[in-house]
């Protein structure tokens, strides 16, 4: 089996931000093609496969904002190493080809990037997750998010409160084109199941760092569209073991 899992991270986990934890990204480097990008693929084509209704979601209304991301991903990988982009088909650095379907754009994203993409539209007062490709939760599940808004996606988040929710939709609304935000957090692993759902009605199992087999680390990214005006947060997964980890900290 291919490894799925990563050795390095792009960042210093020993230098954890307050909440948000947000800082400016060069647009350059939104997506991210790392050592784990041919295991990680395979897993999210098995996924796409067999547990598409649990990984992709999208209301009928964000078709055109998911229509400019996969347009806006197809002009980003063009400038990438390894990627041949055609009219109809992607070869993909791993030697791949991924057809070009526009008709189900969340499910061509999904197996183009390693990046899992939510769609976050302004509905109202509030950014709203109107769609989703997402392979690799972190004890969350598409269905129960799917068109909430901001501070319905992190219950039962308890440091998401009220304050930290304003500050968030401030940042949301302040999100200039190619201007993009990012940040990272840390979750401690006894194993590196990469699709890991957990419903928001269930306990969470923490794992204490010493005893930790895996780190998970997200790196999240929030961009905005320029035609649809969209809100783009992407999530790349990296999962590193635990003792490789440790040695950073």
């Amino acid at each position: 089996m291919t490894e799925i899992v990563q050795n390095t991270l792009p960042y210093d986990i020993a230098k954890p931000r307050p909440l948000p934890g947000i800082a400016p990204l060069d647009s350059a480097d939104w997506l991210i093609v790392d050592e784990a990008y041919a295991g990680q693929m395979a897993e999210r084509e098995r996924l796409l496969k067999g547990r598409r209704d649990a990984v992709i979601a999208m209301e009928s209304g964000a078709a055109p904002a998911v229509a400019e991301l996969l347009d806006r991903v197809l002009g980003f990988l063009r400038g990438q190493t390894g990627f041949c982009i055609a009219a109809d088909h992607v070869i993909r650095p791993d030697g791949a080809r991924v057809a070009i379907d526009r008709d189900d754009p969340l499910g061509t994203l999904g197996m183009l990037v390693q990046e899992d993409l939510c769609v976050m539209e302004k509905r109202g007062d509030e950014h709203v997750l109107t769609a989703a490709l997402l392979c690799f939760p972190s004890n969350w599940t598409l269905r129960e998010k799917f068109l909430r808004p901001l501070i319905g996606i992190h219950v039962p988040v308890d440091a998401y409160d009220d304050n930290i929710a304003k500050r968030v939709q401030r940042l949301f609304d302040g999100i200039g084109v190619d201007r993009p935000l990012w940040r990272f957090n840390l979750l401690w692993y006894d194993n590196n199941t990469l699709h890991n759902p957990r419903s928001e009605t269930c306990a969470h199992h923490t794992v204490d760092r010493d005893a930790a087999t895996h780190l998970r680390s997200e790196r999240q990214v929030l961009m905005r569209l320029p035609e649809t005006q969209a809100v783009v947060f992407s999530i790349h997964t990296y999962m590193i073991p635990g003792e490789i980890a440790r040695s950073w900290l």
